[in-house]
């Protein structure tokens, strides 16, 4: 990745659902309850990208049912699938702007968003923070450096235009005031999925504080997945390379010969 920046879509609930799904999680938070705990649910666990897709919004609503009143804090992660990124920096060689030096992030996350009840340095002490991996600086981004793999501080240059290149692409992103409090106890988030986000399992994992303790954590889930013809051809690419390339290779010649024929001068 160099440091140029390089539709289905979900429908938000209605109103009428939104306050039925609430109430179901009200109600079970009720009961009697030994310990904080958090209850989960994403607007939709499928995501399916067809020829017209340019992006998806993903709602999540939760409740903090248990023993403490509040007031609580929450932060919910939202992690896409892995993958190795290169980094690029340019430097002026001879008159010309070049690539001179690169980084490599093993293993990150392909999609990073953070959404937050209020700013993420007033909900906990930084070292809680950075063992939860709170908050776009803390999240560890493993980069290859000569023959050691370690993270580093956020403020290193390759590391800040890794996610500043993320971020102008909209796949990394921190709201300091995405979660918004329906009542003491029940919250919902809104994260925008991007149309160029990869396909595959997205993780959510959500956390509860009050007075800067951890007191309970969630997780749920959702998947993004190719669907229809595209999903065919992608298919047929994969598993079967050979015939289509051959079948790329003899529709271009047929293309060509078409063209050929419609365009000659006799």
């Amino acid at each position: 990745m160099s440091e140029t920046a390089r539709g289905l879509r979900l429908a938000t609930p209605r109103r009428s659902g939104a306050a039925l799904f609430i109430g179901f999680l009200l109600g079970l938070a009720g009961g009697p309850a030994a310990a904080e705990r958090l209850v989960l649910s994403v607007s939709q666990h499928d995501v399916r990208i067809t020829s017209n897709f340019a992006g998806a919004e993903l709602v999540l609503f939760g409740v903090a049912e248990g023993t403490t009143p509040g007031p609580y804090d929450v932060a919910i992660t939202v992690r896409g699938p892995h993958e190795t990124a290169v980094t690029w920096r340019k430097s002026q060689v001879l008159g010309l702007w070049i690539n001179t030096e690169s980084r490599t992030f093993v293993d990150t996350p392909s999609y990073l968003a953070v959404a937050t009840n209020r700013p993420v340095d007033a909900i906990a002490a930084p070292e809680i923070l950075r063992r939860e991996q709170i908050g776009l600086a803390r999240n560890i981004l493993i980069q290859k450096v000569g023959p050691d793999f370690a993270d580093v501080v956020p403020e290193e240059p390759f590391r800040a235009a890794f996610l500043r290149i993320k971020g102008a692409e909209g796949l990394y992103g921190e709201q300091p005031q995405g979660v918004l409090f329906l009542s003491d106890t029940a919250f919902r988030a809104t994260f925008q999925v991007p149309g160029r986000a990869r396909t595959g399992r997205y993780e959510v994992a959500a956390k509860l504080f009050r007075d800067g303790t951890m007191l309970a954590e969630a997780h749920t889930a959702f998947t993004i997945e190719k669907a229809g013809f595209e999903a065919q051809i992608a298919g047929f690419a994969e598993n079967s390379g050979f015939f289509y390339g051959l079948a790329v290779a003899c529709g271009a010649l047929a293309v060509g010969f078409v063209a050929n024929l419609m365009f000659r001068r006799d």
